[in-house]
């Protein structure tokens, strides 16, 4: 059957994840178009396509153990040097974020694996492009913030493409989104 790549992830909604697909691809990241704006719970991860029913079994679990929780987006940081990467800072979610990474990577399950650095909820807003672009993204999105109800996560394959298209969503078992999530939707950019 061969293997496929796959990958877990939350989504940025709309507008936001538009918007901020958009940005990156005006800084000149030829990648834009084919990631969704997404903070990884799984990144790029080779499995067999026989493995995927149980992929889903997995994640399924991990989803009914989830409850929804509040996401926020607040200014931007960057790996660099040791990745050139520039990102928006998850302020608020990261915790949940950093939760249930560890549940899909779990020795229990069929997605174990180790990471090359330590797990950092994060939204790439420019990756392996050139300097001044990066720098420009750092300093264009200092002030963007947006917030959400984040209510499950979701899997997805890259194709032969390098587009990554989803599989499935997976919706977290609890009803109930904490109060302090009522300022949902909202996100902001500065005037240019």
């Amino acid at each position: 059957m061969g293997t496929v790549t796959i990958g877990v992830s939350i989504a940025v909604p709309e507008p936001h994840g538009s918007l901020l697909q958009e940005r990156r691809a005006g800084f000149g990241d030829a990648a834009a178009h084919g990631i969704p704006t997404h903070v990884t719970l799984l990144p790029p991860t080779e499995v067999g396509a026989e493995a995927l029913p149980g992929v889903e079994a997995h994640l399924t679990a991990v989803a009914a153990a989830g409850r929804p929780f509040p996401m926020r987006l607040s200014g931007t940081g960057t790996f660099r040097p040791m990745s050139p990467v520039v990102y928006l800072r998850v302020v608020q979610g990261a915790e949940n974020c950093a939760w249930l990474q560890q549940r899909i990577r779990s020795a229990s399950g069929p997605l174990t694996r180790e990471l090359l650095f330590p797990y950092h909820p994060h939204v790439t807003v420019a990756h392996g492009i050139d300097e001044a672009a990066m720098d420009r993204a750092f300093d264009e999105l200092a002030h963007y913030e947006a917030d959400w109800s984040c209510t499950g996560f979701a899997l997805a394959e890259q194709g032969a493409d390098g587009v990554w298209r989803k599989l499935r969503d997976f919706a977290f078992g609890g009803a109930v989104v904490p109060p302090q999530a009522a300022r949902v939707g909202r996100g902001s950019l500065p005037a240019r």
